[in-house]
């Protein structure tokens, strides 16, 4: 029989130095209630690294010459990464219906559309986006880009190979599914070229807000369903940071149980008739 490895207790000290770290990377926080669960899960990256404490694995991601490498990697195993086709079905019908019709007007003259899906994970909302695009009708002849990022090395795999699961289609129209995915086996279905061409993913971690500059300008930015695993002032880091990369009238689109109260009085609040979203005032208009 083989013998489990053992179980190494994180303490309340080193609890609070470990989640600092991660909070001052990532802008992820854990809060007191999280320790087991960040104990459990760091655990077996102690334990590749032949640590026996959490106060020497604090020691390591601070001064270890491949410390980026581990932080990496404990981004794949702390971020939640549940996502699907078709999330938040009114919201997406504003972007189609309203939205979209007011940036193709808007950008007559250079005919280039570029939407930002932050924290896409692995890949569905970046791909919903485009399926919207082309349904559409309206970029035909466009330059359009759609960028998926994510801190998640991991799912970022799983989406530049664009091949899905049933539980990925749980809210997909079967209209969608033939028009726009090749069955491949087991039930998955892979999304076809004409989407994947529209779509560039990108490792970026948020609150990095010069490599979020390399971004933009966008057009809009999808964020829905991120913010709530940060802490106020990091919210406050990434929603300027979003603020700078998006054009004058931008959208930006947060998951419905989020909203900048407290974070930011930049942006304007639009009843549209199909949901509730932020823009980027027009210049003069704030």
């Amino acid at each position: 029989m083989f013998n489990k490895a053992p179980s190494i207790t994180i303490t309340d000290e080193e609890f609070r130095l470990i989640r600092e770290f991660i909070r001052d990377h990532s802008g992820i926080y854990f809060d007191d209630d999280s320790k087991k669960m960040l104990e459990k899960r760091l655990n077996r990256r102690l334990l590749a690294h032949n640590i026996y404490s959490f106060r020497d694995y604090y020691r390591y991601l601070l001064y270890d010459s491949k410390r980026d490498e581990e932080i990496s990697a404990i981004m794949d195993i702390l971020t939640v990464n549940e996502t699907y086709f078709f999330r938040e079905k009114n919201q997406l019908k504003a972007f189609k219906e309203e939205i979209l019709p007011e940036l193709k007007e808007r950008n007559m003259k250079r005919k280039r559309l570029k939407i930002l899906s932050a924290g896409c994970s692995t890949g569905e909302e970046p791909y919903t986006i485009g399926i919207l695009i082309k349904e559409s009708g309206l970029f035909h002849d466009w330059d359009v880009e759609i960028i998926g990022s994510d801190i998640n090395r991991r799912v970022l795999t799983v989406a530049r190979q664009g091949i899905y699961g049933q539980h990925s289609f749980r809210g997909t129209e079967k209209y969608y599914i033939n028009k726009y995915f090749d069955p491949v086996d087991d039930g998955r279905y892979r999304i076809k070229d004409e989407i994947k061409k529209l779509v560039f993913f990108s490792n970026l971690n948020l609150i990095e807000s010069d490599k979020l500059a390399f971004l933009g300008p966008v057009d809009t930015i999808f964020c829905r369903n991120v913010l709530i695993y940060f802490d106020i002032p990091s919210r406050k880091k990434v929603i300027d940071g979003f603020y700078r990369i998006l054009k004058y009238g931008g959208y930006l689109l947060l998951g419905h149980a989020e909203s900048l109260i407290n974070i930011s009085t930049d942006f304007i609040l639009k009843h549209l008739r199909n949901d509730l979203v932020y823009q980027k005032p027009l210049k003069g208009e704030h």
